[in-house]
């Protein structure tokens, strides 16, 4: 178990599936939560998943952290993928659950190596592809 600066602790599960969505890429994406003062995972998206099946696996009404690998090509017609960090605060989720999600957000990233573009979203429409694909361009 890692270090809780925040009071918070990050499961090794968490760091290993992170790494084997990295390096592996047997995941499209992993969705964590915070449960009994620790980030677990909740949900590992399966390597043929899209963007679509990512965004409905995020709940309506609660607070999510969640990283997604994703494709695309550039204008250069190149192939690449990126490592997308997104902090899920919903506007209906409780204020006490945003606000630990919050405090924990920072030294939660940390624990993930690789991230490469952090995106935090509290509707779907914050986290649209069309967003996704101009932030990884």
């Amino acid at each position: 178990m890692a270090n809780s600066a925040s009071g918070m602790a990050v499961l090794d599960e968490c760091k290993l599936k992170f790494l084997e969505l990295k390096v592996k890429r047997n995941y499209r994406y992993i969705v964590f939560k915070i449960e009994n003062q620790e980030v677990v995972v909740e949900k590992l998206g399966n390597p043929q998943d899209d963007y679509d099946d990512f965004t409905a696996s995020l709940p309506a009404n609660e607070c999510r952290y969640a990283v997604y690998d994703f494709d695309f090509t550039t204008n250069e017609n190149c192939q690449k993928s990126k490592i997308f960090f997104v902090a899920w605060s919903p506007d209906i989720s409780k204020v006490r659950m945003k606000m630990v999600y919050a405090s924990s957000k920072d030294k939660f990233k940390r624990e993930l190596d690789g991230i490469q573009v952090e995106l935090q979203a509290t509707d779907p429409s914050e986290m649209s592809l069309d967003i996704v694909k101009a932030r990884a361009l």
